[in-house]
């Protein structure tokens, strides 16, 4: 049998003022569309304990000891890839036996919920340092300042391409911890883009994107570190250009506004479900152009309290 849903408190209350004004179980259930089984059981409750409200202690119980349940909260805080089947073969080594469903449950009364890991990069020591001064250098700047930032980004998007559906597990407010990440190398995939193409693409983008947006005369470019966009060549078409840049700590995506918007429209064109390359880049430039302006404007007015 399935669990039944409990009633509002709110409900059993008026369930319990029908029953003093002198109204039969017959009527209540009537009344609120309520089985008469679920009528008299609250009923008899009031009689008994004086309440509507659901007594402590109800639920159905963990049958897993407090050893046991220790010993399951400091692997998974140890080890958060562990999975729920693997803590049950290590109690079954233990000489105890709980389900995977009650693991789960004994976790999540310890506060631990099983969650898809974020996707950062893998950040070394170096890459801290260089975020760190970054914020260092940037944290007085306003909002007028970075109102004047072309913020450049790439992602890729996959005709049938998914996430690995791995889980950690974590506490709430954990999720960026480095433990409770994928860490993953940023990638150059052949046949996608090299320099000379990233120049093309400047070369047709930046000055009509810089006058649609209204930057003004005094505009930053943002660029990341990527090999492509640091190459010898591109140094060299960049140099030729009389624009201002903007110095960007290397691995730090987290950093760029834009990285906000990549995961609702990969989300959003997999809805879709596109099935052909025409498909996939049609439905991406109209699922791009469906995210509000404002939206757009509030990451950019925000940026200073990122950092």
């Amino acid at each position: 049998m399935g669990k039944t849903k409990e009633l509002p408190q709110k409900l059993r209350e008026e369930i319990i003022s029908s029953h003093l004004k002198g109204l039969g179980y017959k009527k209540i259930s009537k009344r609120f569309n309520i089985p008469r089984d679920t009528i008299g059981s609250i009923i008899r409750k009031f009689k008994t304990y004086g309440t509507a409200a659901n007594l402590p202690g109800r639920g159905r119980k963990l049958t897993i000891s407090s050893r046991a349940l220790s010993n399951l909260s400091r692997t998974a805080k140890k080890n958060s890839r562990v999975t729920a089947r693997q803590l049950q073969d290590d109690m079954m080594k233990a000489g105890t036996s709980a389900s995977v469903a009650t693991i789960r449950r004994a976790l999540n009364n310890q506060g631990l919920h099983g969650r898809t890991p974020r996707r950062t990069p893998l950040l070394t020591s170096r890459s801290i340092r260089s975020q760190l001064e970054y914020a260092r250098r940037n944290l007085d700047k306003t909002t007028e300042f970075w109102e004047t930032v072309l913020w450049t980004d790439e992602t890729k998007l996959e005709l049938f391409g998914h996430m690995d559906q791995r889980y950690v597990w974590r506490a709430k407010g954990q999720a960026y911890d480095q433990k409770n990440t994928i860490p993953t190398e940023l990638a150059i995939l052949p046949g996608i883009m090299d320099s000379q193409k990233y120049q093309f693409i400047l070369k047709k983008n930046v000055m009509p994107s810089v006058d649609k947006l209204n930057l003004g005369d005094h505009w930053i470019f943002q660029q990341d570190n990527d090999p492509k966009y640091t190459s010898k060549s591109t140094k060299a078409w960049l140099g030729k250009r009389c624009w201002s840049f903007l110095e960007w700590p290397s691995q730090s995506p987290d950093l760029n506004p834009i990285e906000n918007l990549w995961w609702n429209l990969k989300k959003a064109v997999a809805a879709r479900k596109p099935s052909n390359i025409t498909e996939l880049e049609a439905f991406a430039r109209e699922e791009w152009a469906k995210i509000p302006i404002e939206r757009c404007k509030k990451f950019v007015s925000t940026y200073r309290k990122r950092l």
